[in-house]
C-alpha cells in the first residue's frame, strides 16, 4: 500500500500543480524511489491511493508493469493515512502487506531494507512493524524522534528527548489490526497505538541512508544526500 494522496501544503508552491509524489529528487520522482523499493523486495502488486491531482498521478503510473499498480480512488474524500488503508483493504487480502509513505525515501546500503523488513517479520508477536531510522541516518527530518526501541524490539512511543528512532515511513501490517478502525478519515497513528498497547508494534532499524523531503528547502539536501551515497556506490 503506498500511501499518494495527501495535499502536501508544506511543499507549497511546487505543489500548487503537482501532487507531491512528483516532486523529483535527482532526476527520479519520490513515488518511484518507492516502487523501485517494493519491486527490490518482490512485491508484484502495489495499491496506491490518489485524491489531490489524481489525473496527473494516474497517468504518471500508467507505465509501470513491476509492480503492477492498482490505484484506489479517494477523491471523493481525503480519508488520512489510516482511513485510506481502510478502503484498500478490500484490495490488499489477508495477508501482512507493505505501507509506504509516497514522499520519504531511502537508500539501501546493502540489502533491499524492504526485504530485511520482510525477514524480520514475525506474525505470532507483531501487529506491525515499522522501518526506523537513528536521527544520524536521517537527511531532512526536523523533528524529534518517535520511538524508543526495547531490546526484544518492541517499541514505545518516546517521552520527550533522549536516544530513540524516527519512523521511516515504511512498515509491515497484518490486516487484523484494522478490524476495529473506522471507515472515514483517521491517521495511521491510531493503528500503532492499538498495537503498541497489547505489546505487538516492533520496530527495525534501516540499514542505509533515509531522506524525508516536507518543503522545498528540503530537496536541495535530499539531493546532496542522493550525490554522497552515490559517490559511496551506495
Amino acid at each position: 500500500m503506498v500511501l499518494a494522496a495527501g495535499l502536501g501544503k508544506r511543499m507549497r508552491p511546487i505543489t500548487d500543480t503537482l501532487p507531491k509524489p512528483l516532486v523529483r529528487i535527482a532526476g527520479k520522482a519520490l513515488i518511484d524511489r518507492g516502487l523501485d523499493s517494493l519491486a527490490g523486495a518482490g512485491v508484484e502488486r502495489a495499491i496506491v491511493n490518489v485524491h489531490y491531482l489524481p489525473d496527473m498521478l494516474i497517468a504518471h503510473l500508467a507505465g509501470w508493469t513491476s509492480p503492477e499498480i492498482v490505484v484506489s480512488d479517494e477523491r471523493d474524500a481525503l480519508l488520512d493515512s489510516g482511513g485510506g488503508i481502510v478502503r484498500a483493504l478490500p484490495l490488499l487480502g489477508p495477508a501482512p502487506f507493505y505501507i509506504l509513505n509516497a514522499d520519504t525515501f531511502w537508500i539501501d546500503a546493502g540489502q533491499n531494507n524492504l526485504a530485511r523488513l520482510a525477514l524480520e517479520w514475525d506474525d505470532a508477536r507483531m501487529d506491525i512493524l515499522l522501518m526506523l531510522a537513528r536521527l544520524d541516518q536521517a537527511t531532512g527530518h526536523s523533528g524529534g524522534i518517535d520511538f524508543v526501541v526495547a531490546p526484544d524490539g518492541r517499541l514505545a512511543r518516546a517521552q520527550g528527548a533522549g536516544p530513540g528512532v524516527i519512523y521511516a515511513g515504511a512498515a509491515i501490517a497484518h490486516p487484523r489490526i484494522f478490524a476495529a478502525a473506522p471507515a472515514g478519515p483517521h491517521s495511521l497513528n491510531r493503528e500503532f497505538d492499538a498495537a503498541l498497547a497489547a505489546g505487538r508494534l516492533h520496530g527495525m532499524v534501516l540499514d542505509g541512508v533515509w531522506i524525508t523531503v516536507g518543503t522545498p528547502d528540503a530537496i536541495a539536501p535530499a539531493e546532496a544526500a542522493v550525490a554522497r551515497a552515490a559517490g559511496r556506490g551506495g
